[in-house]
């Protein structure tokens, strides 16, 4: 698993590089990426190019070596521009967090020097949200070979690209529950089966995928044959329900800012009363930075405990996702509401904000599945039931 602890160059380099991408590439797309779906591969080739896609890998291969908080940043600042472009870095930030741990090094330094972008291929029609639960088969073909059988039903960049972290059944059916392996982009046999016209999101490329007779070398097993879940619990479950929560966290914010311009900026002509002068409109727009910034502390809570170590830190990790998208979609509807009319026009990113935030609710592991960890955890159960390993 990559260090959650900072100790590379330094974060203030990070934001300087991270804001000539945004301002250069990222902010000028991201209303063309939503209203046409179409992934945002500009914007990720020049967060490549920055080095702002090998942050996460070790030095030792090229990369800058830093930890979960400044990656949970730049996820954040992506959000609260283009929440396409910041679900594609997501992606490759968690599955960069399995190759750090069980990939190899040629690939590991492919993803430090900006030049290879990897995502998760997890979820499966079998199994749907139950990412823990995969349907999708490997065979032993002969020793040095591998057949992977699988209809993947969303894939962030499915596509785009250049490798999958990709779970299936184990090869030993009594191995364990799940095995991983990095599945190369040009593998005879993996194919996109389908397109995505979604709600929001709509430039992450979050299509199905079917591998069909998909053959791999034997080595492309990342981990164990069977070690694949507690791979994904341990070394991937961390960064992808943090850097969720920073995603959350950078649409709500950018929401309320924006709201905030708005009440200022517009007046009633027949008043000269600007929409902040109402002490109703402020106090809606008060609780709205109140359950913003309180998921921001939490978040920062939640960091530190996986820091410092703290016996509450694997707690706090499967609370910060639940409570972040449930945060930004009230935040998001809030300020729907309190922007009337005008927040339905496109210009002014509010429903873009608004559509981009109902993902979280329902990305694996979903709300519901997440207040089920938690209340497992806090009775002294299991995370997952033993039929489900």
């Amino acid at each position: 698993m990559t260090s959650t602890v900072d100790n590379a160059q330094s974060t203030p380099d990070v934001a300087d590089t991270l804001g000539a991408v945004i301002d250069e590439v990222i902010r000028p797309q991201a209303a063309s990426v939503d209203r046409e779906g179409v992934f945002p591969r500009s914007g990720v080739d020049a967060l490549g190019a920055a080095g702002l896609l090998g942050l996460a890998s070790s030095t030792e291969v090229g990369g800058a070596g830093h930890g979960m908080r400044t990656v949970a940043e730049v996820v954040e600042r992506l959000a609260a521009e283009c929440g396409s472009t910041a679900m594609v870095v997501l992606m490759h930030y968690a599955a960069t967090a399995v190759i750090e741990a069980h990939g190899p090094r040629e690939v590991r330094a492919a993803i430090a020097t900006g030049g290879h972008l990897t995502t998760l291929a997890f979820s499966e029609y079998g199994s749907r949200s139950h990412f823990w639960s995969p349907t999708g088969t490997a065979t032993a073909t002969d020793e040095d070979s591998v057949r992977l059988d699988a209809r993947k039903s969303w894939v962030t960049s499915a596509g785009e690209a250049t490798s999958y972290v990709w779970s299936s059944l184990p090869l030993s059916r009594d191995a364990g529950p799940m095995t991983l392996w990095l599945v190369p982009a040009d593998s005879a046999g993996l194919t996109v089966t389908g397109s995505f016209d979604g709600l929001g999101l709509r430039g992450n490329g979050s299509r199905p995928m079917t591998a069909d007779g998909l053959r791999i070398p034997s080595t492309a097993m990342m981990a164990a044959d069977g070690a694949g879940l507690d791979t994904a619990l341990g070394a991937v479950l961390p960064w992808f329900l943090v850097l969720n929560a920073a995603f959350c966290l950078g649409l709500a914010d950018s929401a309320v800012a924006e709201a905030g311009r708005h009440l200022t900026a517009t007046t009633l002509t027949h008043t000269g009363a600007a929409l902040r002068d109402a002490p109703v409109t402020r106090r809606d727009l008060a609780r709205l930075m109140i359950r913003t910034h309180a998921l921001r502390a939490f978040l920062g809570d939640t960091l530190t405990a996986l820091e410092t170590g703290r016996d509450d830190a694997m707690l706090r990790v499967l609370q910060v996702k639940a409570l972040a998208g449930e945060t930004v979609a009230e935040v998001t509807d809030g300020a729907m509401q309190l922007c009337g009319g005008s927040a339905f026009r496109k210009e002014l990113g509010l429903e873009r904000r608004f559509r981009d935030s109902r993902a979280a609710r329902v990305m694996a592991p979903t709300t519901d599945a997440l207040y089920d960890f938690v209340g497992r955890v806090a009775t002294g159960l299991p995370l997952l039931d033993e039929a489900n390993r």
